[in-house]
């Protein structure tokens, strides 16, 4: 069988809840190997004032196709306000101040679960919170899809570099916001940075040749044993 965009994989799905620092309920989803997770994808979504969300088509393909063909755990969650067919998270949208809190009760379920090497993926909205919220002692790594660095600044990119830990930021050619040129300066920042250009791609990575590739570059970093991807199961 072909994996197509629709294709869902075998997985242990469960619904869960995430409760922040001041008293939010986060709704979510954690997808699970059959075999144990070599290491976990923490999913912070694009910007909810805009659609995005713990849906996100990139992110919910991870979570369709990653466990099964990467042994990866892959948590998803609506941050603050944020809604999807899951429900809908406690408060409302804090432009990327208040979710602080969601990253850090996301990271805490990870711990308190014992899933494995967490990595951060984000995308647009995501990045930024990754960037200015992810650089906790837990997290193995960062990768980032479409990163505007509109909310996270150089200071930010500064204090990543400091803190040592891999990021990968995955730059669509023809974007919205970043593309790769720019993005290489900005980056130049943080020494251990790799700024990948995707070639013909866009903001929203549409299209399976997109998703494919970004798929694979998360694998690349994460499981890189568990590559080439499949194209049919």
């Amino acid at each position: 069988m072909e994996i197509r965009a629709s294709t869902v994989l075998p997985a242990k799905r469960e619904n869960i809840e995430l409760q922040t620092g001041d008293g939010l309920t986060l709704v979510g989803e954690l997808a699970l190997p059959h075999n144990d997770p070599v290491a976990t994808l923490v999913c912070l979504h694009p910007l909810p004032t805009h659609g995005g969300m713990m849906d996100s088509h990139v992110m919910r393909k991870a979570s369709y196709r990653l466990p099964a063909l990467a042994d990866l755990a892959v948590l998803r969650f609506n941050t603050r306000g944020t809604t999807s067919e899951r429900g809908t998270s406690d408060g409302v949208f804090e432009d990327g101040v208040g979710e602080r809190l969601d990253v850090a009760a996301a990271l805490e379920y990870a711990e308190f679960h014992d899933l494995p090497h967490p990595w951060l993926l984000g995308w647009s909205f995501g990045t930024e919170l990754a960037l200015r919220w992810g650089r906790d002692p837990l997290v193995e790594g960062a990768i980032l899809l479409s990163p505007p660095l509109k909310r996270a600044t150089d200071e930010d990119l500064d204090a990543w570099a400091t803190f040592g830990r891999p990021l990968t930021a995955l730059v669509p050619e023809f974007d919205d916001y970043l593309r790769p040129d720019e993005a290489i300066k900005r980056f130049a920042r943080v020494p251990q940075a790799e700024v990948v250009g995707v070639e013909g791609a866009k903001h929203l990575w549409v299209g399976e040749p997109y998703v494919r590739i970004v798929l694979t570059e998360i694998v690349k970093r994460v499981n890189p044993e568990a590559l080439p991807l499949p194209t049919e199961v």
